[in-house]
């Protein structure tokens, strides 16, 4: 967001379609219909987000685009297909059209399984062929620090400033990530090179995958704690890894411009973003974060959050730390 001049930068605009469209994915607003109206986002499908997308890319920029995984796949292992409004329907010779799900007002669904094609290992709702025009990267965080953060957003008293009234594990994403990373190094969308990583190491992180062959995209994942630890060593890499130039001044946004759009893009969700707001720029911390024992978190978050609160957030740590680990075999290293 501070390479403005050169970078079109949109917020998560897929969680549009996934919490409020005609083809959500997500049961959260199920039974508040005018909760969806007010959102202002109860027509908007797939569809129409990756119209929006095309024209915030027609300005000349590039692109650059922070969403979130589970966007744009089916929660709890629900059948997958394409959502309806990027389904092609053929009527007779030179006829297409796009397929529908729920009525215009965007009051029905979710819908599962979709009545529409399947492909072959696509784990999310979108083509194989529009998936292909996206650079993919990846930022990921150890759930002994991400669960506890987003709980925190589902109760009191910060719930009544997202709106998300309830912790649901299936938001958390860590699975969702983890098959779309698979499938995209399957088609040979990434890697095998990994950012950062001499062949030796590339050549042991991706023994037991298969793909059509090497592709001109390397694998970047980078860890938030690694990005904490070393931000400007990090983003240079990562930098280097997309072809964006690297300056300094890049961590740095202390201005009153940079927080109104800070503001701005945040606004929608609510909440969320509070520290990022108020911050002035990314800086190394001072202190290796220290791990904690499995006591001390339990301790922790049951002093936050009562007895049941720390078993949730227990029991989603425990689930999610083996996609975790996974991934974070392939992070980037400076």
């Amino acid at each position: 967001m501070t390479r403005r001049e050169s970078l079109q930068c949109v917020h998560e605009p897929f969680g549009d379609a996934f919490y409020y469209g005609p083809e959500r994915l997500s049961s959260r607003y199920e039974g508040n219909e005018q909760e969806r109206l007010d959102s202002g986002f109860h027509k908007t499908t797939y569809q129409t987000v990756l119209e929006r997308l095309e024209r915030e890319g027609s300005e000349g920029k590039r692109l650059f685009i922070k969403d979130i995984t589970h966007y744009l796949i089916p929660p709890d292992g629900k059948p997958v297909s394409i959502a309806p409004s990027l389904a092609k329907l053929k009527r007779g010779v030179g006829t297409t059209e796009y397929l529908t799900n729920g009525d215009s007002n965007g009051t029905t669904g979710p819908h599962y399984p979709n009545h529409t094609d399947l492909e072959s290992n696509n784990p999310t709702v979108v083509p194989r062929a529009i998936l292909e025009k996206f650079h993919f990267t990846f930022l990921i965080r150890h759930p002994r620090s991400s669960i506890p953060s987003y709980y925190r957003c589902t109760v009191p008293p910060l719930d009544e400033v997202t709106g998300f009234y309830n912790f649901m594990h299936s938001e958390t994403g860590y699975d969702e990530v983890r098959r779309l990373f698979d499938y995209l190094r399957s088609i040979n969308q990434i890697g095998p090179h990994v950012a950062g990583r001499g062949i030796d190491e590339t050549t042991t992180v991706a023994n037991g995958t298969t793909s059509d062959g090497p592709s001109q995209i390397e694998i970047c994942v980078i860890d938030a704690d690694d990005l904490l630890d070393n931000p400007s060593g990090i983003v240079e890499a990562y930098c280097g890894s997309v072809g964006i130039g690297y300056h300094p001044d890049m961590l740095k946004w202390d201005s009153e411009e940079a927080h109104e759009h800070a503001r701005e893009v945040f606004q929608k969700w609510r909440g969320f973003h509070d520290d990022a707001i108020h911050s002035t720029e990314l800086k190394a911390r001072l202190h290796t974060k220290r791990i904690k024992s499995d006591h001390e978190q339990d301790n922790e978050w049951r002093e936050k959050f009562g007895d049941k609160g720390a078993k949730v957030i227990r029991d989603s740590v425990n689930a999610n730390i083996k996609d975790y680990e996974y991934l974070k075999q392939f992070a980037l290293r400076v």
